[in-house]
């Protein structure tokens, strides 16, 4: 036998093993020159509250996003990416199932506060860094998890290796990381007091892990979750001064927060930057989205669409999201097909060749980010949120899109409307007396989706004190 037969051989053996081990199949014909397919990393970004025009890449033009503008052009943006949630913790609890939120235990927002919590992860519920782990991946998230305070529902006790940041909703200071006077920045399971702004913390930390994989054998899996830009709005003072000077037209509300973007952005052009230097990025999956729209009283920017965060419009749902894998992804490319954040988890998976062999309600985006489709199967979409308050009194707002039809509740208290998106966009033009049908067939759909979710514990039991 020739020597490169023998190498050959012998690799083709080594994958086989790998594979087996993986527990997926190969296809030999995925060999070239005698090297074995890797999987690839991958890094998810997840901001918080970032508008949907709240980029440079997507229209702003009081605020410069080079950094994340770049990324954009490296690969597939989607003109509708929707968020599962126009909150926080629904939106997270999709990316790590794959399923809508309802379905796994987090209809709400999760808050420190248990009378005023509306949410409990399903501890049954398959999270992502569980099943990567299954393919050899270690697995880290550095920054906000927003997903349970404590056992069963800690990061580290939903599969990741690592966890690199704050564990509640959201800080009352970027310097001080407390929320209601309690410290809850960690490092795994413990308390750790340390100093800096958060999106500067987890950008170290970030760095600091992918320096640490430099030779690593085995693939890792990066959930980078900033806390930007959610309230309170809190940009350094130099970088808020920059924005003043640069744009002096500019109010002070919009100013803090365009610097806190530019800020967070910045942060993410280190951590590419790293993954440049590093060697990382050759074979990287880099998927950027955010939890929800912006808000729109502390001066976010949704473009053209109608309101914001916690709304069930457009302007709430929509948010700025690409995907970048060299090589593999055709760089500033676009899809106009509608994707939601539990897609993320099915299209990780395969990406990394993992077999999804339980139910989950996202579906593989890679045919469509690899261009051997254009388009994904027709399918309606469900947005479901449960919150306390005068405003929502513990029931439930929604909202259903089926083709060119969308149907919502933005209030439990207020009247159902339907809207052709492809006609009106804006969503000005309520069509349900006009379109009766319509109506009809989409609201039976959506009082079904809303029964699937109500058979979901969400919260333990509370005693009435009366």
């Amino acid at each position: 036998m020739g020597r490169v037969s023998w190498y050959l051989s012998v690799a083709v053996l080594l994958a086989i093993q790998s594979s087996i081990l993986r527990g997926s199949e190969l296809q030999l014909g995925e060999l070239q020159s005698g090297e074995l397919q890797e999987s690839p990393n991958v890094i998810v970004i997840m901001v918080d509250d970032l508008g949907n025009g709240d980029l440079s890449c997507t229209g702003a033009q009081d605020l410069q996003s080079p950094h994340i503008d770049a990324l954009f052009k490296s690969g597939m943006s989607f003109d509708f990416a929707y968020a599962n949630c126009p909150v926080c913790s629904p939106s997270r609890a999709s990316l790590m199932t794959g399923r809508y939120p309802e379905l796994v235990g987090v209809p709400g927002v999760i808050r420190t506060f248990r009378e005023n919590s509306w949410g409990y992860l399903d501890p049954d519920s398959i999270l992502l860094p569980r099943v990567i782990k299954t393919a050899g991946y270690h697995t880290a998230l550095i920054g906000k998890w927003h997903l349970g305070l404590e056992a069963p529902n800690r990061p580290g006790d939903r599969g990741f290796d690592l966890f690199h940041g704050f564990l509640a909703d959201m800080m009352d200071d970027y310097y001080q990381h407390q929320r209601h006077n309690i410290e809850y920045m960690y490092h795994n399971n413990q308390v750790i007091d340390v100093k800096g702004h958060a999106t500067d913390l987890f950008t170290d930390w970030s760095c600091d892990y992918l320096n640490s994989r430099v030779g690593e054998s085995s693939p890792f899996f990066l959930c980078l979750t900033y806390n930007a830009p959610h309230t309170p709005i809190q940009p350094p003072e130099d970088w808020y001064q920059m924005v003043k000077r640069r744009e002096p037209a500019i109010d002070d509300k919009r100013a803090k927060l365009v610097a806190l973007i530019e800020h967070m952005d910045a942060g993410i052009g280190r951590v590419m930057t790293t993954l440049r230097d590093t060697g990382l990025d050759r074979n990287t999956l880099v998927v950027f989205t955010s939890d929800n729209g912006g808000q729109l009283n502390v001066g976010a920017n949704n473009g053209a669409l109608r309101d914001g965060k916690q709304s069930m419009y457009e302007g709430g749902l929509r948010v700025p999201t690409c995907f970048v894998w060299p090589g593999k992804i055709e760089k500033n490319s676009k899809s106009s097909e509608r994707m939601i954040t539990m897609d993320l988890f099915p299209t990780v998976c395969e990406a990394a060749g993992v077999s999804v062999d339980f139910a989950i309600d996202g579906v593989s985006l890679l045919p469509l980010l690899k261009q051997e489709t254009s388009t994904l199967s027709k399918r309606d979409l469900y947005f479901h949120r449960r919150e306390g308050g005068l405003r929502y009194g513990g029931l439930i707002a929604n909202a259903m899109i089926r083709g060119e039809w969308k149907l919502l509740q933005n209030s439990p208290f207020e009247a159902q409307e339907l809207y052709n998106l492809s006609a009106d966009p804006l969503e000005t033009d309520d069509k349900k007396v006009a379109n009766k049908n319509k109506y009809q067939e989409m609201a039976k759909e959506l009082r079904l989706q809303v029964q699937r979710g109500g058979v979901v514990r969400w919260q333990k039991p509370i005693e009435n004190k009366r």
